[in-house]
């Protein structure tokens, strides 16, 4: 019985061929069967345990990530880190049609690429990018890797990842995060690389927001993330002391703001913050205690700058029983929060990962891009509303894009340059629908750039020439129509001359004839 049963359970199943063992054998095969099956049960025990062993299963997931990003063909961004300011951007990189490659020491953050709905395949690695080796791996020295982003949580991390792009790949645009000065120095020692603040950023927003509402409109609706609307216009704030609850790094810098605008403020502060400014009201982390000190009832505008939301939303609720005229900003600090101040209905909220993402879409987009950005506050709000106006009657409220259109042979504008030396060009004639050339497209001219001068805004008799460079903000459509123009020779005759052109091979041939 212990010998069916042995090889019975073992689902050898056998059986005596070709005749009946004797009592000899089958104490053989007893033998062997056991021996055996240790074998195999410690072979199979032993690769289980190597499939779960954590550095195996990170040498093939390396080895994987490698092929990946060894068979990319097209550009691509180095994404450094992934917490909520990647993740917004990588979002918007993905709608843009951008492809990225994502490092990050999270393998949750990780794995929620495969998750996440993107377009394209992103390949992901579980690294910290503090080690040069794995930026190689992440494809750092790639012929097609077009730029690297350093937006890590640690800015220790972040200046690594500059020191190792300056040194290894010189040639490449390296856009980092930074908030402490010190490390936004010793960034600046590396090369030249790009240095985003949140809170400066949002300081230059808020003069701008407050002094020049449809200035900052504009400059909000031009970086806006993909599907995001026109921002509404908000009215300007008549001039008077501002409160700011909280002197950490971002109070520190939206105050030195404020005041560098010639504005009042009184500071308020629970005393945690190490500073020597002896215009800081202490007062208990109690909000009622906050608004007591600050005089709230005699403020225009109220800022609440702790890293903590819960905090800056019981001083926004104190607040407005004291004052409810007060104008409202807020500092969200979490993503998940974004309902809670959405309810609050404040004039302004801070969120720092939007801002890095606006900024660096921003100079992702285009050198021409950037320009005309930092020509908004140097023009008058009223010239920025005009735009807006025509932006908004050609476009509608919609989201836009800003591109490029290079009207020169090397970028594709050949079939354009007998009507540009015609000397008969204009910047209108262009911009007209290919179903209808009576209908403008939903695409306005924001700069053309000719021999290295700027003209900002042209109108739609502005004349062209070969070598010009046009600067255009419009809906995806209208990106697609230009295309068509200078592709297609049919579009093109109807549009600039309003010529129908046969565009099938037979109708050619039969207009030939």
């Amino acid at each position: 019985a212990f010998y069916v049963v042995s090889y019975t359970a073992t689902t050898i199943g056998f059986g005596e061929i070709p005749y009946p063992f004797t009592h000899a054998q089958r104490m053989w095969v007893i033998v062997t069967i056991y021996l055996s099956v240790l074998g195999w049960a410690y072979a199979v025990g032993t690769l289980f345990a190597l499939l779960q062993d954590q550095d195996f299963r990170q040498a093939v997931a390396l080895q994987r990530f490698m092929h990946k990003v060894a068979a990319l063909r097209e550009p691509f961004l180095l994404l450094a880190g992934r917490g909520q300011t990647g993740e917004r951007l990588g979002a918007s990189l993905d709608a843009l049609g951008r492809r990225f490659i994502v490092i990050d020491r999270s393998e949750t953050r990780i794995a929620a690429l495969d998750r996440d709905a993107y377009h394209f395949d992103v390949p992901g690695l579980v690294a910290d990018a503090r080690n040069p080796e794995h930026l190689m791996a992440a494809g750092l020295d790639s012929p097609f890797c077009e730029g690297v982003l350093a937006l890590t949580d640690n800015e220790e991390a972040n200046l690594a990842v500059v020191m190792s792009a300056a040194l290894l790949r010189p040639d490449l645009p390296v856009i980092a995060r930074v908030v402490s000065p010190v490390i936004a120095e010793r960034m600046s020692a590396f090369g030249a690389p790009t240095v985003i603040n949140p809170f400066d950023a949002f300081g230059d927003h808020l003069r701008t927001a407050l002094h020049a509402p449809s200035s900052y409109q504009l400059e909000q609706w031009l970086t806006a993330l993909p599907g995001e609307p026109m921002p509404a216009r908000r009215p300007a704030v008549p001039r008077g002391r501002w409160v700011v609850c909280g002197y950490g790094r971002f109070g520190q810098a939206v105050t030195k703001d404020l005041r560098a605008a010639g504005l009042e403020v009184t500071v308020v502060d629970a005393g945690t913050t190490t500073s020597d400014d002896p215009t800081v009201l202490i007062a208990p982390g109690i909000e009622l205690a906050w608004m007591a000190r600050a005089d709230i009832g005699s403020a225009v505008g109220l800022i609440t700058a702790t890293d903590n939301d819960i905090s800056n939303l019981s001083l926004i609720a104190a607040a407005r029983r004291e004052n409810p005229d007060l104008v409202m900003v807020g500092r969200q600090n979490e993503r998940a929060d974004e309902a809670l101040f959405a309810a609050k209905n404040l004039d302004l909220v801070l969120v720092p990962q939007d801002v890095v993402a606006h900024e660096v879409l921003a100079l992702l987009g285009s050198p021409e891009l950037v320009r005309f950005l930092h020509q908004i506050p140097r023009r008058s709000d009223a010239w920025a509303e005009a735009v807006v106006a025509r932006l908004e009657a050609r476009c509608g409220p919609s989201s836009l894009i800003t591109w490029q259109l290079s009207l020169t042979a090397d970028e594709g504008a050949t079939a354009l340059l007998p009507w540009l030396a015609s000397g008969r060009a204009r910047l209108g004639d262009l911009l007209r629908s290919p179903s209808d050339r009576d209908v403008p497209l939903a695409a306005l001219a924001l700069m053309r750039i000719r021999d290295g001068v700027d003209h900002f805004t042209p109108s739609d008799d502005a004349d062209l020439r070969e070598g010009d460079v046009l600067l255009l903000a419009g809906l995806p459509s209208a990106r697609r129509a230009l295309e068509a123009v200078l592709t297609d020779e049919a579009t093109r005759e109807y549009v600039l001359h309003d010529r129908q052109v046969p565009s099938g091979w037979i109708w050619r041939k039969l207009a030939t004839r």
